[in-house]
């Protein structure tokens, strides 16, 4: 697994900036549950066919549980949520969708409902990741407008937030990563209940994704810190404690005791190593 650690030197003003903010409650991460997710993406397992699918279901129900108190969230194509969430262990696993529309129903062709998804016993979503942002070009007001229509449904939100690989050269992270962040955040003041109590965030840096690139356990929790330190700012100390923050970047199972080593990871979104149970399981049980 290659490493980044030059193009992180040119951002360290802007870091400490950050960083030097955050005064840091050790003692809060013990009270935030892991969470980790499986991003199976447009992958059928890893076909094309529901077989492929019944494939990956069966490993993950005869993998291993955590021995620790972890919670594990796997996102599925849309087409195949139904029977997964009625196939996986439910003493394991949760499901989760990778979208989620902010109208509950309407001509808006393709999209997910969250009334739908509850319908169907869903109660996660992703929203905004990057692949969501840079293909299918979604604003910060769709992320925004999004989570508030999620959390009103009552179904929980990972909302992903992440930097190009330009942006960490040019010292950039948090410029890019703040409207982000205020888009979450303003989309849980407009919800119903303005709670963050069903909000996870996953910083996920573009670059990172499935390139076999990774930050090292200590720059990812640099971020991960100058993420809860705006929170801080920005929302409330008792969010900033509360709210778990995720790492998703090539986490591999190599790699994920390391990272959820460090104090303000609280756990990771997996991309490619979720089509494989074994490897996954070995992720989620980072935390035993």
């Amino acid at each position: 697994m290659q490493q980044i650690h030059n193009i992180f030197t040119k951002s360290s003003l802007l870091k400490r900036a950050f960083v030097s903010t955050s005064k840091r409650n050790f003692s809060s991460a013990s009270t935030r549950t892991p969470i980790v997710g499986g991003n199976w993406k447009l992958n059928a397992g890893n076909g094309t066919t529901y077989s492929t699918v019944e494939e990956l279901v069966n490993g993950l129900n005869e993998a291993p549980a955590p021995t620790s108190n972890v919670e594990i969230v796997c996102a599925a194509p849309t087409l195949y949520l139904d029977r997964v969430n009625q196939t996986l262990d439910s003493s394991k696993f949760s499901v989760s969708a990778q979208n989620c529309f902010y109208e509950n129903k309407g001509a808006y062709t393709g999209e997910n409902s969250a009334v739908m998804l509850k319908d169907l016993n869903i109660n996660w979503t992703l929203i905004g990741h990057s692949e969501r942002r840079d293909i299918f070009h979604e604003t910060d007001d769709m992320l925004e407008r999004k989570i508030t229509n999620a959390l009103n449904e009552q179904v929980s939100v990972i909302a992903c937030c992440g930097e190009h690989k330009e942006d960490r050269e040019n010292g950039t992270t948090m410029n890019v990563l703040v409207p982000q962040l205020q888009a979450m955040a303003n989309g849980v003041e407009n919800s119903t209940s303005k709670s963050w109590d069903n909000v996870v965030i996953a910083y996920e840096p573009v670059w990172a994704i499935g390139t076999g690139l990774t930050a090292t356990p200590e720059q990812a929790q640099e971020t991960h810190a100058n993420i809860r330190a705006w929170l801080r700012e920005n929302v409330s100390e008792s969010v900033a404690n509360s709210v778990r923050i995720q790492y998703g970047g090539s986490v591999t199972d190599a790699n994920a005791k390391e990272l959820g080593n460090m104090p303000d990871i609280d756990g990771f979104l997996v991309g490619g190593a979720s089509l494989d149970a074994g490897k996954f399981s070995a992720i989620y049980s980072a935390f035993d």
